[in-house]
């Protein structure tokens, strides 16, 4: 099977030679059989170095909501690259994306540009920080919210009493002495790290789907009783939406479940496939950079991200675009777990937005307890280079992002991949 990839394979090794690992991202060490070099996409489809067609569904980890080479989104940044690409100064499209942004949210007033969710994620502590005179924050066991030693932390092993578990060799300690760890979808947990420390907290942060470990609906009144904790404690709720922003639809998880935080930041998919991020919030947070708090960053409403940005707020903001993306998710869904059922393997599916998750050897899946249980040496070394032999492009550990390019027919044809695989493998390891 794996000559099936030897051009990819010689790349990587040639790779090796020049870039730490051989890859741009220390994730990507985890696909397998080995990462693949890509081509060209377009829609729902990405070609790599050899020629073979796959029906995406890493979609660059995540961005390309709008699938492989938008028209819309190619000719705005192609139009802003005649013009140029970088003015140390204020550009006009940062402005009207700003403007087009905030009104589909629906409930920000204000918003500032950076270029990726950690960045995003870092002015929003910076700000909270700021805002309340407080340093301690509270963020959730399973949450991933950028590499940044401050908070990537208990990502996979959670630790007790509010403990923060560092996810990489190389952070000091002290880097994590204002990270306390609460329990998603446990709101006793999370008042317990308020008692313990009154007058502390200036946030809780939280993926309000836990987008890398379940992609789940959060449990009804969650997010309204962290919303409840932040108001009788002085504290602030931050919505880390860097994965799930748009997912869920233009209001975010706002407009999906109803409760709005102080502060939300934003990115991947807003960019079209280019670098762009944001947090929004209310204005009397975010103009604190307009006093004592610093914001900086040279690409900062990079003209060329922006115009991706502008772009693809036109395109989801077509009438219909999140009915059919649901309906294609549901289909999929479907699909799937009917496969599964059929040759008797317990495998968990479900779907939230342009956002799937199978989960092998789970009934069910509520969020990152059942996720680190889930048996992904199943998925990740066995099922992934079987569908990737058949044409379906698949993230390790169970995602897939959907975009708004994949149709019946890229469906039909990953459900029956899928039907295949699942026939020809053993079960997954079931966890009780």
């Amino acid at each position: 099977m794996v000559s099936q990839w030897s051009a990819s394979k010689t790349a990587l090794d040639r790779a090796q030679r020049s870039i730490g690992g051989g890859v741009t991202s220390s994730v990507r060490s985890s696909v397998k059989p080995h990462q693949i070099y890509f081509a060209s996409g377009n829609g729902p489809r990405i070609v790599d170095i050899e020629d073979n067609s796959y029906i995406d569904y890493v979609l660059g980890w995540g961005p390309l909501l709008l699938g492989h080479a938008h028209p819309q989104v190619g000719a705005a940044v192609k139009a802003q690259l005649d013009r140029g690409t970088l003015f140390g100064g204020g550009n006009l499209t940062e402005i009207v994306a700003a403007e087009k942004f905030l009104a589909a949210l629906g409930w920000a007033e204000r918003l500032l540009w950076s270029n990726t969710g950690t960045e995003a994620v870092q002015i929003a502590l910076r700000l909270v920080r700021s805002h309340t005179g407080r340093d301690v924050v509270i963020k959730l066991g399973g949450g991933y919210h950028g590499w940044h030693d401050t908070v990537f932390a208990s990502v996979v092993v959670y630790g007790g009493g509010g403990s923060a578990i560092p996810h990489s060799a190389g952070q000091p300690a002290s880097s994590l002495a204002d990270l306390r760890v609460g329990l998603y979808n446990d709101l006793d947990a999370c008042a317990a790290l308020f008692a313990a420390e009154p007058g502390r907290v200036a946030a809780v942060l939280v993926d309000p789907t836990s987008s890398n470990t379940g992609s789940v609906v959060p449990a009804p009144g969650f997010l309204e009783g962290l919303r409840r904790l932040c108001d009788e404690h002085g504290a602030l709720l931050i919505f880390d939406e860097v994965v799930s922003g748009l997912r869920l639809g233009l209001a975010g998880a706002t407009g999906r479940f109803g409760v709005t935080p102080d502060l939300a930041t934003f990115g991947k998919a807003i960019g079209g496939g280019l670098g762009a991020s944001a947090v929004a919030g209310r204005a009397d947070i975010i103009d604190l950079v307009t006093r004592d708090t610093v914001h900086s960053g040279t690409f900062n409403g990079n003209p060329l991200a922006m115009a991706a940005v502008d772009a693809t707020m036109d395109v989801l903001s077509t009438d219909g675009v999140y009915p059919q993306i649901e309906n294609t998710s549901r289909t999929l869904v479907e699909g799937i777990r009917a496969a599964a059922a059929k040759t008797g393997h317990t495998i968990a599916v479900h779907g939230i937005g342009a956002t799937a998750l199978v989960a092998p050897g789970l009934p069910e899946i509520t969020g990152p307890d059942d996720f680190i249980t889930a048996d992904w040496h199943w998925w990740d070394d066995l099922l992934v280079p079987e569908m990737l032999a058949r044409g379906i492009y698949l993230l390790p550990h169970g995602r897939l992002f959907l975009s708004t390019e994949h149709g019946p027919a890229e469906v039909a044809e990953t459900v029956a991949a899928f039907a295949e695989v699942f026939a020809m493998l053993p079960p997954p390891r079931v966890t009780s």
